[in-house]
């Protein structure tokens, strides 16, 4: 099974927040992932720290060791039919979440964040909060 983690997953682990980082090493690192999309958010906070240059080589490290999973043309689907049911539900949610949510379903992975509220409208998208 495949743990794709959330960037508030991802950002928990980093600051050793909550249980998250323990949850982590519970599991093979070849069983956790990155979406593309969660890469991005991190490198665009990474940017905006005061320390950039640390923070790039913290993710770097990180992101040699999970694979990353890409933002491709299935997740392209995935992402497009959930904003069009969720909108015509009136349920809609943030724009890099519904690209988030796409990927994981597309790579039919479990979504780890403790945005389980947003994430929760999303039928047939696994998620676990570990924080």
């Amino acid at each position: 099974m495949t743990f794709a983690l959330d960037t508030n997953a991802l950002i928990h682990a980093l600051k050793g927040l909550g249980k998250v980082g323990r949850r982590m090493e519970q599991v093979h690192p070849s069983d956790l992932a990155v979406p593309a999309i969660v890469a991005y958010e991190i490198e665009v906070g990474t940017l905006r720290s005061g320390n950039p240059g640390r923070r790039h080589r913290e993710l770097s490290r990180l992101l040699s060791v999970f694979a990353v999973l890409p933002f491709d043309g299935p997740s392209a689907e995935r992402a497009a039919r959930l904003r069009f049911d969720l909108e015509k539900r009136g349920e809609a949610i943030g724009p890099m979440d519904t690209l988030i949510a796409g990927t994981v379903l597309a790579h039919g992975a479990t979504l780890i964040t403790h945005n389980t509220i947003e994430f929760s409208r999303i039928p047939g998208l696994m998620i676990e909060d570990w924080y």
